[in-house]
Parts: C-alpha cells; structure tokens; sequence
C-alpha cells in the first residue's frame, strides 16, 4: 500500500444535508469521500493533465460541472488543494539529505519500516516480535507493540488516518492496534501459515492480509472478524495492493500470477497470466487503469485494470526483479532487481527511459519521491541511493549502515527518509 501510499492533504470534514465529505488531493487526483445514510462511498476525479500552467478557475468550474457534491461555498477550498498540487510541481527540489539520528529500534534486525500520512511517526517491525511506533523528529519510541510470537513481518498504518496500526507475522495472526494508545483492538485468526503482507482499504474498514497458505483475507475493522477468504492461487501470496477506491484487491503470488478481486462480492474477476516466474509486487497506477508487476522471471509486465490484458512486457534486467512501483502520476514506472541495477520506464510508450547504475549489491526496494523528481532505492551493499528520474544520475550516497538496507520510504512531503537495515537500525535523514 507496498503498498504503496499515495500522500493525501485533507481538508477538514463538513456536513452538508446527509452528506459528510472530505477532499483529498491523492497524487495528480482529488479524492471525494462521503457519507450517506450510514454507507461510504469514494470517488475520485483525474487532474493528470495538471500543470503549473493550468487555468485553475476553469479548472474548478470544469470539476464543478461534473461534480455534483462539489458545491459553490466548497469551490474555493478545492481550488486552494489544487493550488498546492500545482505549486508542488513547479518546486525544483534540489534539497540535500543529511544523516540525523540512529535508532537502535530492535534486538533482532528489522523487517520492515513505513511513515504515517503526515510523517511525524513512523513504525518499525522485527525478527524480535514487536513492533515500535516512533516520533520522527525526536527519534522517541512511542510504543512497543507486544504480543505476537514469532516475527513482526508486515506493517501499516490506516493512512491517511493514522489511528489504527496492522502488524502481520509469522505467527500466522494480524494484530490491529490503536496508534495512540498501543492498545491491542483485535487479533486476526484463522490463516493457516505465515502472514507476509497486508494493507488496509482506503476507507479503513477493512485489511487484507496475505499468506504462505496460498490465500488472502478480508477482516472488518470494526468487529475484528473474517469477512472472506480468497482462494484459488496455489503458492504463497506475497504482495497485495486495493484501488484507490477500495473496489478491487489484487494479489501476486509464489505460482505466477496475479488476481483482481472484487471486494464487494468478494469474487475473482480477472487472473493476469503471463509470467513464468514468481511474482515479487504487483500496484494500482493512480487512477487505476494500469497494474504494474514485477517478477523473478527478469521482467515487469504492464496489464490493462479493466480487461486484464497484458500491454507490454518490460525488459531489460538481467536477475530477478524485486520491486516496482509507479509514480504518483501513473505516468512513470521504476523497477528495482537483484542485478543492482534500476529503470525507468515510460507507462505510454514502454520505452527504458533511464538505468541507475551504481549499487554494488541486488536492490531490493524502490520509491519515488512525493513530487516525482528523484527515485529512492535500498541494497544489500548496505547504502540507499537517490537518482534523478530524469538523467539516471545518482544524486546522493546515504552511508552508515553496517548491513544490508531492506527498506526506505520518504514522508510526504519528501523532505524526510527513513532506512531499515539487517543491522537491527534504522536512521532518519533530513
């Protein structure tokens, strides 16, 4: 939610009749959630033509004419979210990352690491079966989250909530706890092997959980109990991801595939064939026309959301392919693989567009930045590295781990990096 997580600004709620709605700015899109008698229903409205040149007036009548639950008194605050996305693009970022502290976070080296919406907190997991909420600008630990018997290996919080935190482990249980507190609400049964990945849907009712067992699983926030089993792939699920709306769930497994599911009825609707290797992650583009996945077979594979064809294959990686990921606009693909080398791919025309060249070591994760000018990357040569999407160049060198980096993620405003390592560490880059 590798997920992949999009950053969100939220404007405050408000009522309107029986309508409650929030507008979120998500990537080159607004996000319009609402509330009406008792159900949440999500939509979203493209802006990937947005540029920095665009006629924002014109802009905000044009949404307004489409958009009903756009009203004239919230006119102003949608052309003001816009305006931010807008001055975002035009930044030039040319910001320099320095090392700012080292958590000494586990007794046993780290599985995972992952930001809250607005980047004050940040949640690590272990091989020590915890997980420990942080504060970013002081480095303090929060909470220890306590409970589960074997490693903490999936992590997550509810973004753009950040209320609740999903821990999934070896222990073949999902933990939902309260972020403020550290309270343990619920504990998930009933997968039958390791729990390796998890998300939480975009409106926090539900997580998804995936597992050695060759299945996933729907469970209700609220209640803390199964709301479905999905089955039908015959090797470990090792990556999942929901839609920005939360309407469809796709799963990437161990025996080649991918399925999207739809979660309403809870039911296969397409299962994407074509690799001939392990799938190792598999996303939604923004707005949710395109999946991309990555697999041991060497190669991604771009698919078509609606009618589960496979538009292009994308080579070039001599090993494995370990990561991928879009860009927030969707127009933009980078590939990490266990040849040390990256790439970035055009969505349109499926053409390389840049290699980054540099690790000495296989990458195992890949990000871009919130504004989409630089491309993030963690190795086993124990160093992350920023690039510049453009050129390939590498812009910065982050040194210091004594072990492999198996994680890195940017906050949302970009300004800020955490690493995890195999060295039990983690650091935070300003």
């Amino acid at each position: 939610m590798q997920i992949c997580a999009h950053p969100v600004d939220s404007f405050k709620a408000l009522r309107m009749r029986d309508y409650c709605t929030r507008y979120d700015c998500h990537g080159y899109g607004i996000i319009l959630e609402y509330e009406e008698a008792g159900y949440l229903g999500t939509k979203s409205i493209d802006l990937l033509d947005l540029t920095p040149q665009t006629n924002l007036d014109e802009l905000v009548a044009e949404i307004r004419l489409s958009e009903p639950l756009i009203t004239e008194s919230r006119a102003a605050q949608v052309k003001e979210l816009i305006l931010r996305l807008q001055k975002k693009q035009g930044q030039q970022d040319h910001h320099r990352f320095c090392f700012c502290k080292e958590l000494k976070a586990h007794i046993l080296p780290l599985t995972n690491v992952a930001f809250d919406k607005s980047g004050s907190r940040f949640i690590t997991g272990s091989y020590d079966r915890t997980c420990r909420v942080w504060d970013t600008a002081s480095g303090t630990e929060l909470h220890t989250l306590e409970g589960h018997r074997n490693v903490v290996y999936a992590i997550a919080f509810n973004n753009p909530y950040g209320d609740k935190i999903a821990t999934g482990s070896f222990d073949k249980t999902c933990k939902l706890w309260c972020a403020e507190t550290g309270k343990c609400f619920h504990t998930f049964r009933g997968h039958l092997a390791e729990i390796v990945c998890l998300a939480f849907n975009p409106q926090s009712t539900l997580v998804a959980t995936g597992s050695m067992d060759t299945t996933a699983k729907l469970w209700d926030v609220e209640s803390g109990e199964e709301v479905a089993t999905l089955t039908g792939h015959t090797a470990e699920v090792l990556s999942l991801c929901f839609n920005t709306v939360g309407s469809q769930l796709l799963t990437g497994s161990f025996d080649h595939t991918i399925t999207m599911w739809d979660v309403a009825s809870k039911r296969r609707v397409h299962t994407l064939i074509g690799h001939v290797g392990e799938i190792s992650n598999v996303q939604f583009n923004w707005d949710c026309s395109l999946i991309i996945s990555g697999s041991m077979d060497k190669t991604c594979k771009l698919w078509e959301a609606v009618s589960g064809k496979c538009v292009a294959t994308l080579i070039g990686h001599t090993e494995e392919v370990l990561d991928v990921c879009f860009d927030l606009s969707g127009q933009l693909i980078a590939t990490a693989s266990a040849d040390g080398t990256a790439r970035v791919f055009s969505a349109a025309t499926h053409e390389c567009l840049a290699t980054l060249k540099g690790h000495d070591g296989e990458i195992s994760k890949i990000c871009f930045s919130p504004q989409g000018s630089r491309i993030l990357t963690a190795s086993s040569d124990k160093t992350a590295r920023l690039w510049d999407v453009q050129s390939g160049a590498c812009l910065q060198v982050l040194e210091g781990h004594t072990d492999e980096i198996f994680s890195c993620v940017f906050n949302y405003e970009g300004d800020t990096i955490i690493t995890g390592s195999k060295d039990n560490t983690c650091r935070i880059w300003y």
